[in-house]
């Protein structure tokens, strides 16, 4: 286990469009917070999801254990066996984005290290967590990577987006919230963020969208999708509370600069239509889209902007297929394939 910076050892964090080993992922649990009393109805979304990045990559899945393991191996029937992978490793909810290991990369061996951050369920909102805290550590262990930890600095996968170069994308709503760092400003998490990913320059945007328990991570906002280009979700309907807070966004993004002074390129993606159950607004957004090798996972929703959404996409990734799933179930846990992934990079 090292102290050490890894931005000084030449360690970066790769952008996601770049090639991955693998796909991690969580799955859930029958008994877990995110989906109460309807385990059964989001499998299929679960299995679609590993059926997709089968076809692109190595999917490693953690599991509870043996029993477990079994399970899951039926209901992935027709993946090829040599594309999944199974991990006993106890996780309590299935976000493996926040929970996960964040892997970063140099050219010098050994190539991979693993970053373990401190989880504290998004500023407690969820109890128990000590699982998932704990998986980081035991992924490097499984994999024998160098570990690099921190785990009295709270940081989520998802609230953290980057360019894979020298640029990071994020929220003050999250980053600065006091239930995450409390006794740090802004400049001390920008030092922290530049010493462990190895960027230069953090690019800051305000609030999330409605319903975001996360306090407005940016992967269901604004996702970097080339060295200087993003593409941001934008809603229409002014009367939505997500108009203003989504518009602000949109006029920062128009004002920054990457590290190297060059202008970001912006993209735009519409929000779906308002998802309401039980009274709560639902974070559905299409920016919680998931880059894999040769595939996009994208959520969908069953409504008229699914289609404008899979549009812009497929200009954005012209290599790469283009798979809408439906998430009107998953989304009951207020999260979508980008908060359920964690991407491996590959070495070499």
């Amino acid at each position: 286990m090292s102290e050490t910076s890894p931005s000084e050892k030449g360690y970066r964090m790769p952008a996601e469009w770049e090639l991955h080993e693998a796909t991690w992922i969580s799955w859930p649990q029958p008994g877990c917070n995110s989906f109460p009393g309807s385990y059964d109805r989001v499998v299929p979304t679960f299995v679609k999801m590993v059926e997709a990045l089968a076809s692109s990559e190595i999917v490693r899945i953690n599991v509870s254990g043996a029993d477990q393991e079994k399970a899951v191996r039926k209901l992935l029937h027709s993946c090829p066996p040599e594309r999944i992978e199974f991990f006993h490793i106890l996780t309590d909810e299935p976000w493996c984005r926040d929970h996960g290991p964040i892997f970063v990369k140099r050219e010098k061996s050994p190539q991979l290290a693993v970053l373990n951050f401190g989880f504290n369920a998004w500023g407690y909102k969820l109890s128990p967590f000590d699982e998932d805290n704990a998986v980081p550590p035991a992924v490097a262990k499984a994999l024998g990577m160098p570990l690099f930890n921190f785990e009295h600095f709270i940081l989520e996968g998802g609230s953290i987006e980057t360019n894979g170069r020298d640029t990071l994308l994020t929220t003050e709503s999250c980053l600065l919230n006091a239930n995450r760092n409390p006794t740090l400003d802004r400049a001390a998490i920008e030092k922290k963020l530049r010493e462990k990913l190895g960027v230069r320059k953090i690019l800051w945007l305000g609030d999330g969208i409605e319903g975001d328990d996360t306090d407005g991570h940016v992967d269901d906002i604004t996702r970097f999708i080339g060295p200087s280009t993003v593409i941001t979700a934008v809603e229409e309907d002014e009367h939505d509370p997500n108009f203003e807070p989504l518009r602000r966004n949109l006029d920062r993004l128009h004002v920054m600069r990457l590290a190297d002074g060059e202008p970001l390129h912006v993209l735009t993606l519409p929000m779906p239509t308002r998802i309401m159950r039980d009274g709560q607004r639902l974070p559905a957004s299409y920016a919680n889209f998931y880059i894999a090798n040769s595939v996009v996972l994208l959520p969908v929703f069953s409504e008229h902007n699914d289609a404008w959404a899979v549009s812009a996409l497929h200009e954005a990734f012209p290599d790469r297929r283009i798979v809408p799933i439906d998430c009107r179930e998953l989304i009951w846990g207020l999260g979508a394939f980008h908060c359920l992934t964690q991407q491996q990079p590959a070495v070499g």
